[in-house]
């Protein structure tokens, strides 16, 4: 029995590592695709349902696209109908998925695996890696269904398993909670609902114990996005989760004491019990998406009332000083948006300061919180982005559009500041971790030097824009040229170690070198905030300049 136990959670546990492998190979190669496919299907509900069940079917995951639709709405750039909606769209669609895997499939597994392999192997740095990890993780999926009823076949007549789901016989609500706990293990229900498909297929259970179990998978799936979407203190992220988990699972939970009356009308039915049960998880959450999708509008005040959106002061990366009243007056909007930028800087500078010091000392969990901060850049670069587009609709003075101008260059160079540090730095630093990797004293010397001159910059940046002194900009634009002769000099001694053949210096030298050019980007974006500023000095310097010399060409009165 014991044995049995283990192959099962053997098996089940493959099958959701190749869910796994499918959902990560897919995102890593088609992600910013999907969401773009995500975004232009906004327009009602019903498209975003198609959407939510497209993005699933290509994802094999209703909890990663239920993660994608809550970044959306928690952005503002989903409203909540159609967040629920999608989520609606992606239940049906987990469902397909299970409706393809009930399938004899399972010649195709070392097809998937031998292609996967080949494409992994040969496609390093492409696309094609990812496509062939996805390819690897669907060979897994059908191997472990192979796996599990190759188990439970000869397990169907072990006394100790029929004692066990004897006794679980007639208990809805203990099986689904059962199966709500297995969906909630393995963040996904289709293993579970294969699992049971298998079960009932062998009568090792009884088709009413199956559906409740299929009823507990439901709810157990959309469980996984609310206690995902629960780990931020932004309320408001958890209204889609909420709103799926009172539809899908409420409705669920309300049809556990019509098992048996819905089992004895299955039955009858033609085909096996496998096929059944597949056919009662699909209409099951087609029936819930055609009962609700016209309903979702009081839905979505309930959740809006219920889990409201923090203020100001209740989130702590949220924007503070974008005050919508100032837009009426563009000078005290564009300060309002200074002052915004300043608080972004400081969020930079912080990550900026903490990243070569963590990248030398491979400080694992000091590298993930910095990478969460890069969340708190973006988020107020979209904001101060928009609110600046919205100062500019109405006609500014010269002054004030060489502002704006110079405010959103500031926005998108520290964006992309916080860009290569989360994902060129710490992706460094990851590396370097997971293969034990050291660099050598004089290199570890030479980077804090280089990184040291890199944040003296980024403070001079800062000053530049409180004071807008055109002396502070030139001294921005001297920096990149020191650093430049700091990097070359640094990169030959690098290379001497090299020649001279230092253990650290040469199993480490891409990642040295990599962080080396990574701190010159940064340094070039740093110095990009002065450009504005000395292109406007030119300006008036020109406009002055023209003005003298057209003063000296008009004739004297009386000549």
């Amino acid at each position: 029995m014991i044995l049995t136990v283990l192959h099962l959670a053997g098996g089940v546990a493959l099958l959701t590592w190749g869910l796994h492998m499918v959902e990560s190979g897919l995102m890593r190669a088609f992600g910013a695709s999907l969401k773009r496919f995500m975004a232009r299907s906004l327009g009602n509900r019903f498209n975003a349902f198609c959407a939510g069940l497209a993005i699933t079917g290509a994802l094999q995951s209703s909890t990663a696209t239920g993660m994608i639709a809550s970044s959306f709405a928690a952005r503002g750039l989903m409203r909540p109908v159609t967040g629920l909606a999608v989520m609606l769209g992606a239940n049906v669609g987990s469902t397909l998925i299970v409706q393809a895997f009930s399938l004899d499939l399972s010649w195709i597994s070392p097809a998937c695996l031998l292609v996967g392999m080949a494409l992994f192997e040969k496609g390093k740095g492409s696309r094609n890696r990812d496509i062939g990890r996805a390819s690897i993780g669907l060979g897994l999926m059908l191997l472990a269904l192979t796996l599990l009823v190759s188990t439970v076949q000869p397990a169907e007549t072990a006394p100790a398993l029929r004692t066990v789901l004897g006794a679980l016989a007639g208990e809805p609500v203990l099986n689904a909670a059962l199966a709500c706990l297995l969906t909630w293990a393995a963040h996904s229900s289709i293993p579970v609902v294969l699992f049971v498909m298998s079960l009932a297929n062998l009568h090792t259970v009884p088709m009413d114990s199956a559906l409740a179990m299929v009823l507990g998978a439901n709810v157990g799936s959309a469980l996984n996005p609310y206690f995902e979407a629960a780990k931020g203190d932004d309320r408001s992220r958890r209204r889609l989760p909420a709103g799926n988990l009172l539809l899908r699972g409420g409705v669920c939970v309300l049809m556990l004491g019509l098992c048996s009356p819905l089992a004895r009308l299955l039955d009858g039915l033609p085909g096996d019990a496998s096929r059944t049960i597949a056919n009662f998880h699909t209409g099951l959450n087609v029936a819930i998406a055609v009962l609700f999708i016209g309903l979702l509008d009081p839905v979505a005040r309930l959740l809006e009332r219920l889990l409201p959106a923090p203020g100001a002061g209740d989130d702590s990366d949220a924007p503070r000083y974008l005050d919508e009243a100032a837009l009426e007056t563009p000078s005290q909007a564009l300060a309002c948006a200074a002052r915004e930028v300043i608080r972004m800087s400081e969020i930079v500078e912080a990550m900026l300061r903490a990243s070569v010091p963590v990248l030398l000392a491979n400080d694992r969990r000091a590298v993930s919180e910095i990478a969460d901060r890069d969340d708190a850049v973006d988020m107020l670069h979209d904001a101060i982005k928009h609110y600046v587009t919205e100062v500019t609709r109405v006609p500014l003075g010269e002054e004030d559009r060489r502002w704006a101008s110079a405010i959103m260059t500031a926005v998108i160079n520290l964006e992309h500041i916080g860009d290569i540090i989360d994902k060129n730095l710490l992706e460094i630093a990851q590396k370097k971790i997971k293969a034990q990797l050291s660099f050598s004293p004089e290199g570890a010397e030479e980077l804090r030097t280089l990184h040291r001159s890199v944040t003296d910059s980024f403070h001079r940046a800062q000053a530049l824009l409180v004071s807008g002194r055109t002396q502070t900009a030139a001294l921005l634009i001297a920096d990149k040229q020191s650093l430049r002769r700091l990097e070359r000099a640094a990169r030959d001694r690098h290379l001497e170690r090299l020649r001279e053949g230092q253990p650290d210096s040469i199993a480490s030298s891409s990642l040295h070198l990599d962080v080396l050019r990574d701190l010159v980007r940064i340094q070039s974006h740093i110095c990009a905030l002065a450009y504005p500023l000395l292109e406007r000095e030119k300006a008036q310097a020109e406009i002055a300049e023209n003005g003298q010399a057209q003063m000296s060409d008009t004739p004297c009165e009386g000549s």
